[in-house]
């Protein structure tokens, strides 16, 4: 079986670029079992016969299923947080392009990574410990997105009353994307990220 790749530095990648991801076989079956049938509809079983190994073997890798919704977890925000910070790395100093460029970021991310995105409805099944974590991860990519609006603000470019909450309804906003964003369809994932950069700009009151 295939191993991870390892998150690579920041500054380094090419955020608007989506190659297959490498996943270990049962992580890739388990994905698209999660997928199909939500995690409480998916086996154990069913993964390993989707796999081709016994589910002893299985549980050789993970402790149990959970502990597979976790290692995916785990992949989905570091890979999340990556392209995220690389995409402010390359805006520069400027806040309009570094929100302009993370929030694209996170649309391409939701867009391109959907079955990876959708998983984050499935927290409430793992333990508090693990949520915790999850938890630990998604606020690094908030308070990111935090620091460029209070920089925004100081700048004079855009007007908030709320940094939190103008934040958390913009990451709201696109964590609903996989829900219904459909490969193929009306828009591709570049347009669609233009067109929530621009609804984006509105909610912090930049008018470019």
């Amino acid at each position: 079986m295939t191993r991870e790749v390892e998150p690579v530095n920041s500054v380094a990648v090419d955020w608007r670029t989506f190659p297959p991801l490498v996943m270990t076989d049962i992580l890739m079956a388990s994905l698209e079992l999660f997928d199909e049938n939500g995690y409480h509809g998916t086996t154990v079983r069913q993964i390993a016969n989707r796999v081709g190994v016994t589910v002893p073997a299985l549980y050789y890798h993970h402790a149990n299923k959970e502990a597979v919704l976790v290692a995916l977890f785990e992949i989905s925000m570091s890979e999340l947080n990556t392209r995220t910070e690389a995409a402010e790395v390359e805006a520069g100093e400027d806040p309009i392009r570094r929100f302009a460029f993370v929030v694209e970021a996170i649309v391409l991310y939701m867009t391109h990574r959907s079955r990876h995105a959708a998983l984050d409805t499935e927290i409430r099944h793992v333990s508090p410990e693990s949520r915790s974590r999850y938890a630990a991860s998604r606020k690094r990519l908030e308070l990111l997105m935090r620091r460029i609006v209070d920089d925004g603000v100081a700048s004079g470019d855009f007007a908030v009353t709320d940094t939190e909450e103008t934040v958390r309804a913009i990451l709201g906003m696109a964590q609903s994307l996989p829900r219904w964003f459909q490969t193929g369809g009306p828009m591709s994932p570049t347009q669609l990220a233009q067109k929530y950069v621009d609804i984006a700009f509105h909610t912090v009151g930049y008018r470019p």
